[in-house]
């Protein structure tokens, strides 16, 4: 007893800081404050310690992965949620105790020779690794945490990709801090020049680095059973390319195409239901295992740029797709959704709240007049949001989104994996679902205001411009 009494203060003084850490009376939109250069592209990072993203238990990151470029086998202790902003490539993840299912034919790689010390002879053989997965623009590919992955930039322009990395996820079982643990090369090389990545709550400079480095060559030498020389190369320490290399001549990897024809992601998503239903069948009076039953051959990508998938759209006004762990079942291990959302000139979204979790706002294009207001009845943040912004909109406080001239695009990292939102306007809103009466008393209106502010808004969740709105731009051009 006497141990528990003296746990307490301690808990107490925890809570305390972890509440202290969301101080949200003035928001502001955050833009990259450090740059990592590497031989074929580089990456932008967030400044973690930003007190919104803390809030959030979340960090932001931004990858440019130029033509040829690698980007080398790392894992991290945190869920990741990356999209696709522009380019395509090639996306491999290795999983523990997953199969090896994608192997060449020893004829493909004719002209390649490995030797077998046992044998005393050279022989031709071919590759075999595990499933590899193409991405393109508009996809959302999720990271398990502490799973090993790498991307290569096939396309002809530079492939560029934006992640939130979730370091509150119940997987990670570190600190709150972003940490990169790299399987190759010399990353810290690349960041010579920029501003060192500094901890939460610290003042250390922290860098990343290959793990391989941390070893004796004559360990590394056993463990794999190569020549001196080779062990050195894995450690990379004397590597000057960065994080992100260039691949001088065709990799040459085995994995299919994606099918052009009309349904193939239907198909395999339809296929995912199936297996999910037969499982729930057979086990019903258990709880299920979830991720990891399924791991090896879960989907890890979803397509959201798709404009027939949209789950809200207004012909004059745009259109909002959400991805959440119903559609892309991986994302319940992750904690994580995401909304990809395009709205035409002077359009708006309901003003609206997430019931369960903060939600991150990146500016793919265009711009937009965003207002938040908070719990105490006051505006937490008016202004404009541009491309490569990020805005992070706390759970609970209510975000209105209005395009300005060139319309606005954006996507936004969600941290539940069934993110639930509520609309304050339109036709599914709370003011619609209040009697009348209680919109009369509420406000100290007439019935007649009161049925305006239930019926005037038959929209959903996008609306087109008001008539207002117009009647203030035609203003604007006949002055100009």
């Amino acid at each position: 007893m006497e141990r528990f009494v003296q746990v307490i203060p301690f808990v107490t003084t925890l809570w305390k800081i972890i509440r202290s850490e969301c101080r949200l009376e003035n928001l502001h939109v955050l833009e990259p404050s450090r740059r990592i250069e590497a031989e074929a592209g580089y990456t932008e990072l967030w400044d973690e310690n930003e007190e919104a993203l803390t809030c959030a238990g979340s960090a932001f990151t931004r990858h440019v992965i130029r033509r040829n470029g690698l980007f080398l086998p790392s894992y991290s202790n945190s869920a990741e949620l990356m999209y696709v902003v522009q380019g395509r490539g090639l996306y491999g993840v290795t999983m523990p105790g997953c199969p090896e299912t994608y192997q060449s034919d020893e004829s493909q790689f004719r002209g390649r020779q490995g030797t077998s010390e046992r044998e005393g002879v050279k022989r031709f053989f071919g590759d075999r690794h595990q499933k590899v997965r193409e991405i393109r623009e508009g996809d959302i590919v999720a990271q398990i945490p502490g799973t090993a992955f790498w991307i290569h930039n096939k396309g002809q322009s530079d492939l560029v990709l934006i992640s939130i990395i979730y370091t509150s996820n119940e997987q990670n079982q570190l600190d709150q801090n972003i940490r990169k643990f790299f399987l190759a090369g010399n990353p810290q090389e690349g960041s010579q020049g920029g501003r060192r990545h500094r901890t939460r709550g610290s003042q250390q400079e922290t860098k990343y680095g290959n793990v391989f480095q941390g070893f004796d060559d004559e360990l590394l030498q056993e463990t794999f059973e190569v020549e001196s020389d080779l062990s050195r190369k894995v450690k990379g320490e004397d590597d000057r390319r960065g994080h992100i290399v260039e691949v001088r001549e065709e990799l040459h990897i085995v994995h299919p195409m994606i099918e052009e024809g009309e349904g193939w992601e239907e198909r395999e998503r339809e296929r995912e239901r199936e297996r999910g239903s037969s499982r729930r069948r057979g086990s019903s009076s258990q709880r299920q295992n979830g991720a990891e039953e399924t791991l090896c051959t879960m989907r890890l990508r979803e397509n959201i740029d798709n404009p027939e998938r949209a789950d809200y759209y207004n012909p004059r006004a745009g259109r909002i797709t959400t991805l959440n762990s119903f559609s892309l079942p991986i994302l319940s291990f992750l904690q994580l959704s995401a909304e990809k959302g395009v709205l035409y000139k002077d359009a708006v979204v309901a003003p609206s709240y997430y019931m369960n979790s903060h939600a991150l706002i990146y500016v793919l294009r265009g711009n937009a007049r965003v207002q938040i207001a908070g719990d105490n009845g006051q505006s937490v943040f008016d202004g404009k949001l541009q491309e490569n912004q990020v805005l992070v909109v706390p759970q609970n406080f209510v975000v209105i989104k209005k395009a300005g001239s060139e319309g606005f695009e954006w996507v936004a990292f969600r941290t539940s994996d069934n993110a639930m939102k509520n609309n304050l306007a339109g036709r599914l809103s709370v003011i619609r679902g209040l009697p009348e009466d209680v919109l009369v008393n509420s406000y100290g209106i007439s019935r007649d205001d009161a049925r305006k502010l239930k019926y005037n808004r038959e929209e959903l969740t996008v609306f087109s411009p008001s008539s207002r709105s117009a009647r203030g731009l035609r203003r604007d051009d006949a002055a100009n």
